[in-house]
Parts: structure tokens; C-alpha cells; sequence
């Protein structure tokens, strides 16, 4: 069991969303956070919520779609904290568009955040919990690391990465006899902002998943060393699903609305532009 009492507990992406809970849940149960984020303010904002409630947490500005910027903030982190016990890899990107319609800067965005981040973020934690013989690998995957859909081409790819990232990691540390463990987390898709305009065909068996009750699953899950969270339960099928062949299988994701769920995204207004005015 990985209890959060008086361990350090990193997480990325934690200035909004997602993030922001899990640094608040994981803080009110004793949890010594140390918050990463490109945007710097939002990560301030968390880091006086969480002081707030008497709890300490730091913060640290970083790009983590910058291989040399995570390796940077990494040493100052060790240096300041002598080593982290649990990471969460929660930091993540979506673009909503056509293969056709995305540009090149937007997909290697989304796997430079989405994938390759998440070898960056490890390598650098992961010897520190290797001699220590104990910590936990968090990684914040999707559904959609599961199964693909249209205008998710370069967000499902990047998410099947990390499913198998994961699942690779789990089997290395398991042949180590290695006593760090691993978590992947595959949601639906959740009401953060992040996939506004999402729709679901059948909201009682695929519901847009509230935040709160992700973030409890997850704090859980880690606390009981759960080797993956699938939510909800029906995305389990899916595994079943794929021994259909694959004219019934692409029938039933349409039966499901799957396919058509990203037809009226809008997403967080301005990421596009703010991404395009960052690369400038």
C-alpha cells in the first residue's frame, strides 16, 4: 500500500484540471506535493490553496514538452528535495483535429507532452526509487489509449504510448523484483475543460466522467497499488471487443458513438494560438 503521509509526491500538469485535484486530494491526506507546470502562475495559485490548508507544497515552472527543460527542473527538484516517492505523470495535451487538419508543431506537441514526457519524467525519478526500493509511477493515460477514434489520431496514438510505456515499465520493475510499483489511469473522458463539447451516445453506460470522482478513484487506486483504473467499467469490454473482427468491432465503437464524439469539440479556448504565439 502506498500511503501518502509524509511522502513526496510529484505531479505534472498541476496548475488546472485534473492536476489541481490530485495535488488537493493527495495534500489533505498528508501528502508533501511538488507541483510542475509551464504555467507558473496557475501552479502558484495551487501550491497557496494547498498552504492554505497547512499542508507544504513547491512549485516549479516547466515545459514538459522540453526534453532539456524537464531535465533541468528534475536536478533542481532532487537538489531540493533529495528524491520523490510517488510521480504522477498527469500532464497532457489535446488538439480535437483532423489528421489532415493538425499541424506538425501540434503533433509533436502532443506526443513530446503526452509520451516522450513520461521517459523523461521517470528516468529522471525512477533510480532514486530503485535504491530506495519503494516508490510508485503514476501514468494519467485515457480510454483512448484503449481504443482510437476520429479527430483523436495523434491524442489516441500518443495514449496507446503511455498504456504501453506502463504496462513495459510494470513487467521491467516486476523482473527486477523491484518493490516500485506502477499505476495506469484509462477515463473516459472527463468534464475539465480540456474536452469541452464532448458528446456521449449513452450517458448511463459511457458517462463524461465528473473530476472529483476520477481524482478519488486514482487516490485510491495508488494507496491500494491497483495496477490499472479503467473508467467506467464498460471501457473494460473493449479488451473482449477486439477479438471481434474488425468490420463488427468498428460497428460496435459506432454503435457506441465513439466515433462521432468529437464532432462538436471546442476544447479550452486559445490553446492553439497560445501554442502557435509560444513558438513564435
Amino acid at each position: 500500500m502506498s500511503d501518502y503521509a509524509g511522502r513526496k509526491v510529484l505531479v505534472t500538469g498541476a496548475a488546472s484540471g485534473l492536476g489541481r485535484l490530485m495535488a488537493l486530494a493527495i495534500a489533505a491526506e498528508g501528502g508533501e506535493l511538488i507541483l510542475w507546470d509551464v504555467n507558473r502562475a496557475g501552479a502558484d495559485a495551487v501550491r497557496g490553496e494547498i498552504a492554505r490548508a497547512g499542508r507544504p507544497a513547491s512549485c516549479y515552472q516547466c515545459d514538459l514538452a522540453d526534453r532539456h527543460a524537464i531535465a533541468a527542473s528534475a536536478r533542481q527538484t532532487l537538489a531540493d528535495h533529495g528524491g520523490i516517492d510517488i510521480l504522477i505523470n498527469n500532464a497532457g495535451v489535446v488538439s480535437g483535429k483532423g489528421l489532415l487538419e493538425i499541424s506538425e508543431e501540434a503533433i509533436q506537441r502532443t506526443f513530446d507532452v503526452n509520451t516522450l514526457a513520461l521517459f523523461w519524467t521517470t528516468r529522471a525519478f525512477l533510480p532514486g526509487m530503485i535504491a530506495r526500493d519503494r516508490g510508485h509511477v503514476v501514468t494519467i493515460a485515457s480510454a483512448a489509449g484503449i481504443v482510437g477514434t476520429s479527430r483523436l489520431v495523434d491524442y489516441c496514438a500518443s495514449k496507446h504510448a503511455a498504456v504501453g510505456f506502463n504496462e513495459s515499465l510494470r513487467l521491467e520493475l516486476r523482473r527486477q523484483r523491484s518493490h516500485v510499483r506502477t499505476t495506469v489511469v484509462c477515463p473516459f473522458y472527463i468534464s475539465t475543460g480540456m474536452f469541452a463539447g464532448v458528446k456521449t451516445r449513452f450517458p448511463l453506460l459511457l458517462p463524461i466522467m465528473d473530476p472529483e470522482y476520477v481524482v478519488t478513484r486514482i487516490v485510491k487506486a495508488v494507496q491500494r497499488n491497483r495496477a490499472r483504473v479503467v473508467l467506467p467499467r464498460l471501457i473494460y469490454a473493449t479488451f473482449l471487443a477486439r477479438l471481434l473482427p474488425v468490420p463488427l468491432f468498428d460497428a460496435s465503437m459506432e454503435f457506441l458513438g465513439v466515433n462521432k464524439s468529437m464532432d462538436e469539440f471546442t476544447g479550452r479556448a486559445g490553446e492553439e494560438d497560445q501554442l502557435q504565439r509560444r513558438q513564435a
